[in-house]
């Protein structure tokens, strides 16, 4: 390919660099195109995003508890569970996802689903003018497995969560900003989903206990 003699290749790459990322919007517009009918089943969700896509899976279903569609009763169990064995999986280094049927079988209002969907486009499309490739070491072993354990740890806890208002969402939220890092490479958005980790305890003991 002839490259215009105006552009050097360092310069094009740095330009690429700084241009927007679109990969969250792509992973809401596939899952709105599997969304057909009065209800979609996890399984329908996994095979349009791909098992082998560990980051985009995990993102959509932690935005999906962040949004109105946790209104679903045991939404967050069940992503809690679904980011649970992702995890187990990618630090085991596998490469095709495997969820056990009675989760893939579950069912999820369209409707909800869709109004859901409607919701994160703005905040995701406004975070993706922000994200770009950076502290790509945090994406690598061992430095990966900090993230990961700490998110396996949350998971545990998230079951719980559903009897106290807030707190399944902002673990969601947690969840939701890691997958979003992994999937743009942005380690910036790792460290602050770490951040938001410790928020949790708070959130729990606040909005549980101190009310």
């Amino acid at each position: 390919m002839i490259r215009p003699a105006s552009v050097k290749p360092g310069e094009e790459a740095s330009k690429m660099e700084r241009e927007p990322t679109s990969a969250l919007s792509e992973v809401l517009d596939q899952l709105e195109s599997s969304a057909h009918g009065d209800s979609i089943r996890v399984e329908d969700v996994i095979e349009k995003l791909g098992r082998k896509s560990f980051s985009s899976l995990m993102l959509v279903f932690s935005l999906i508890s962040t949004s109105p569609a946790s209104a679903i009763p045991g939404i967050t169990a069940t992503v809690a569970a679904i980011t649970f064995i992702l995890v187990v999986q990618m630090i085991a280094g596998r490469n095709c996802l495997w969820l056990p049927r009675f989760i893939t079988q579950r069912h999820m209002s369209t409707a909800r689903l869709c109004k859901g969907i409607g919701w994160l486009r703005r905040p995701v499309h406004f975070v993706e003018r922000f994200l770009k490739a950076r502290l790509t070491f945090l994406f690598h072993r061992p430095w990966l497995w900090l993230p990961l354990g700490l998110i396996l740890l949350l998971t545990l806890f998230m079951p719980f969560m559903e009897i106290i208002p807030t707190s399944g969402s902002i673990a969601s939220a947690v969840i939701a900003l890691f997958a979003a890092g992994l999937l743009t490479r942005d380690g910036a958005l790792v460290v602050l989903s770490l951040a938001v980790l410790l928020t949790v305890p708070i959130a729990v003991w606040y909005f549980g206990f101190a009310a």
